[in-house]
């Protein structure tokens, strides 16, 4: 009797996961502890047991020293759950492997830098000219320009029209994200680009996820538990300021700063 999918033991769907990128500037595991407790000010559920990938490329020559263990715990005691290596040299890529972990090439990463290195070009090395000086030379044929390239086809924004739930996440991966109803407290939406949201925002609102420093969030009516730009966190544990909680306004970047300001007026915090 043939069976219902439904009633199989396992299905396979694509799922889009998104992961926190922490990004090694030392391998040592007291000043990396130090770092996220500076970072996190002491709050517990400052991450709330997001994956990370682990990108070591700005310490390719420490790299080896790394006690891949330790860091995995200590990222766990931080409610980060680490999945990933990035950048890591090619003699680790069995050590990384042996420990768990699987190797990211974050979507461009180690092929893409393979290729570029091997494009690298010698300079041209020409034989000695054995021509009769006083013969000219024929003139070289003017290649015909090439021809523009067809501009890219900018990305829609997604767009949705019901309340995001406790619980829910919401990735626009690649584009801005448009949210017309209530987002509450306990949900997360994300965008590789801006974020809006014509309704009352709560939850957790991380615009700009795969690095763009630009990306902004705007609300009609802000009091969220967590904002972040290009994976810039605050939080407001103690509360929205109050100065612009409930109010239309808009958040951004500013150096490594996240800074609120007001849509309405000059009111910044």
């Amino acid at each position: 009797m043939s069976k219902s999918p439904t009633s199989l033991p396992i299905e396979i769907k694509i799922s889009t996961v998104v992961a926190i990128s922490t990004i090694l500037h030392s391998a040592d595991p007291i000043a990396i502890d130090a770092a996220l407790k500076q970072m996190t000010g002491g709050v517990s559920d400052f991450f709330e047991d997001e994956f990370a990938v682990i990108d070591v490329a700005g310490i390719a020559d420490e790299a080896a020293h790394v006690d891949w263990p330790a860091l995995v715990a200590l990222l766990k005691n931080y409610r980060l759950n680490a999945v990933a290596v990035r950048g890591a040299p090619a003699a680790l890529h069995n050590v990384v492997r042996g420990h768990g972990l699987f190797l990211d090439d974050g979507s461009s990463g180690v092929r893409a830098a393979g290729i570029r290195a091997a494009g690298v070009r010698s300079p041209d090395v020409r034989a000695p000219d054995t021509r009769d000086e006083e013969t000219p030379a024929a003139p070289a044929p003017t290649p015909a320009p090439a021809p523009p390239p067809a501009p890219a086809a900018p990305a829609q924004a997604m767009i949705i029209d019901t309340p995001v739930r406790a619980g829910q996440r919401i990735y626009a991966r690649g584009t801005d994200l448009i949210i017309t109803a209530v987002v509450n407290n306990g949900a997360e939406i994300i965008a590789d680009g801006s974020i809006h949201v014509y309704a009352p925002l709560h939850g957790r609102a991380l615009a700009g996820a795969s690095g763009n420093a630009d990306a902004r969030i705007f609300g009609l009516s802000m009091q969220p538990e967590l904002v972040s730009i290009a994976g810039v966190y605050r939080t407001f544990d103690e509360g929205f300021p109050a100065e612009l909680a409930r109010q239309p306004a808009q958040i951004r970047l500013v150096g490594d700063r996240i800074d609120i300001s007001s849509l309405g007026s000059a009111s910044r915090a």
